[in-house]
């Protein structure tokens, strides 16, 4: 029988056969290949020893593989050759992690069973992670004198640390916006981000605990958890009764700096509102320090103070609108307010605001106020364009000595002579709709009677009945709030307009549905209404 050396690991390493014979046993030694070692005589004697070999003659084994010249030599009397199975031996990595088997080729004998493998791997301690279906495949097609990998621990798993899921965007994309049709608008930056009070800015994502793993010896490694995260509380904002959660404390701008959530409920532009900063829309108070130039919008829900100059901007605030300076408007500024509008001077604007207007000049400007128009302070000008007063006009000088046409109203607010055209509109739209329902029902109930009514035309008199109920019901509503308009409209308007220095022909004075053109300068005067005229009293009328 032949055999490969057990420690061969090159197919350019020398090998040696025993040979069992009539006439004795005999060993061939074949020489080594190229850069291959030479059968070692340590491991042929060990050989020799598992053989049981009797009497064999040490020194011609020695010579033999010194000559490894292929011939057989006999080294020892006739003998019976002893069967060996095989052996299997084992080994563990030195973390514990790993199992390994080798086999001994079986000599005469046979190849161990899975069974025989697994209690040898068991009285070596190897009782966790076995791969069984590894261990019988290398049974069926074994592979002899090398380590087999057959077992495998499971390592810990590290828990995941806590985290913070943040719910608004930390770093803002300032990319100018792209248009539909290509172009693009550097104005849209998107640098603000508003919260409302109450909504939730970030929530604590809590940590993982570790997973034990074990060893191929069946020990236990301990695995680490995941540590706990601290919620980023800044300024302005309060933890959820949970803990788990950041909520802002106040309707303002969010701002994450130095690892910390805060909200500011005024937002503050150090310099001009240009290419720089895009259009601003925030949900508090804006505070700009430079100017608002030409084409930019400023959006605020709180108030709005310029100390600069504001061009052809557009300008819309919940609260006040406040300009240290003045507003020039060149045809097309606009401000728009709910509550006051403070400014130096305005000039070729649309102003409209819900309560008082206060400015030392307003020329040729557009005024909707729902409660008194104040030009104090050095000039106390209001000059060319039209004012829509709710109450009162206190001036100075109201036109110029030039005939000016300056168109001013008061008596009525605006908005509610707005609204009451804007619903009637409505009323006369929902009035055509209604009809062109009532005809569309009319035709389909004939239909119906004469049986030639047809799913599609079943379903389309259906949607005509619900619109019918529809379009009753809101013009009702309608008709109603235009009643409660005409009724405010009809009231005597006891608005007045006081000047304490000029009102110069060119003006037109409306008062409710009185009106008066001024011919000559008025002076240190009150105009107000007197039943269906207006008088021209003292100025403390």
């Amino acid at each position: 029988m032949s055999l490969n050396d057990a420690n061969k690991v090159n197919v350019n390493d020398g090998f040696y056969q025993l040979l069992f014979e009539n006439d004795g046993v005999f060993i061939a030694v074949y020489p080594p290949v190229g850069g291959g070692k030479r059968v070692e005589l340590q491991t042929v004697i060990d050989r020799l020893a598992r053989k049981k070999i009797r009497s064999f003659n040490r020194d011609i084994v020695e010579l033999a593989i010194k000559k490894a010249d292929k011939v057989p030599v006999k080294i020892a009397e006739p003998q019976e050759e002893l069967k060996l199975n095989s052996v299997a031996t084992t080994m563990i990595s030195p973390d514990k992690m790993k199992g390994y088997v080798s086999f001994t080729p079986p000599e005469n004998g046979r190849m161990l069973t899975f069974e025989e493998v697994m209690e040898v791997l068991n009285q070596n301690g190897i009782i966790y992670g076995i791969n069984k279906s590894t261990l019988e495949s290398l049974i069926k097609y074994p592979i002899y004198s090398e380590m087999i990998c057959v077992a495998e621990g499971t390592p810990p798993v590290t828990g995941k640390n806590g985290s913070v899921e943040f719910h608004f965007d930390r770093m803002r994309d300032t990319k100018p916006t792209i248009l539909d049709d290509g172009r693009v608008d550097f104005r849209e930056l998107n640098l603000i981000q508003s919260a409302e009070k109450g909504q939730v800015l970030c929530t604590l994502i809590p940590p993982v605990r570790g997973t034990p793993g074990k060893t191929v010896i069946g020990t236990d490694i301990s695995a680490m958890d995941g540590k706990p995260l601290a919620l980023p509380r800044g300024r302005n904002v309060v933890v959820s009764e949970d803990g788990t959660q950041l909520l802002a404390n106040l309707s303002g701008q969010i701002n994450y700096s130095e690892g910390k959530v805060n909200v500011f409920s005024t937002h503050e532009v150090p310099a001009d509102v240009d290419n720089s900063t895009g259009n601003i829309n925030f949900i508090g108070n804006v505070s700009i320090r430079g100017n608002v130039l030409s084409g930019f919008v400023v959006e605020a829900g709180g108030n709005v103070e310029v100390m600069g100059v504001v061009e052809g901007a557009i300008i819309k605030a919940g609260g006040d609108i406040i300009l240290r300076r003045g507003m020039q408007g060149m045809g097309k500024g606009v401000l728009i307010s709910g509550g006051d509008i403070i400014s130096r001077y305005i000039e070729n604007s649309n102003v409209e605001a819900k309560n008082n207007i206060k400015a030392e000049a307003i020329m040729h400007s557009n005024i909707k106020c729902g409660n008194k128009l104040e030009l104090s302070g050095r000039k106390g000008l209001l000059v060319g364009g039209t004012c829509k007063v709710g109450n009162e006009i206190i001036a100075k000088v109201i036109g110029s000595h030039m005939y000016t046409l300056t168109d001013i109203e008061v008596g009525v607010d605006p908005t509610v002579r707005e609204r009451y055209k804007a619903v009637k509109d409505n009323v006369i739209s929902f009035e055509a709709d209604l009809r062109k329902a009532e005809q569309a029902i009319n035709i389909l109930k004939k239909l119906e009677i004469a049986g030639a009514l047809t799913p599609d035309k079943q379903e389309m008199l259906a949607k005509s009945m619900r619109t019918r109920v529809f379009l009753s019901n809101k013009l009702i509503e309608l008709k109603e709030e235009m009643e409660r308009l005409e009724s405010k409209l009809q009231q005597d308007a006891y608005g007045k307009v006081r000047a304490y220095n000029f009102i110069y022909p060119g003006t037109k004075v409306a008062i409710g549905s009185c009106m008066m053109y001024v011919k000559e300068n008025l002076q240190y005067c009150t105009l107000y209404r007197d039943g269906a005229d207006i008088r021209v009293g003292p100025i403390d009328k």
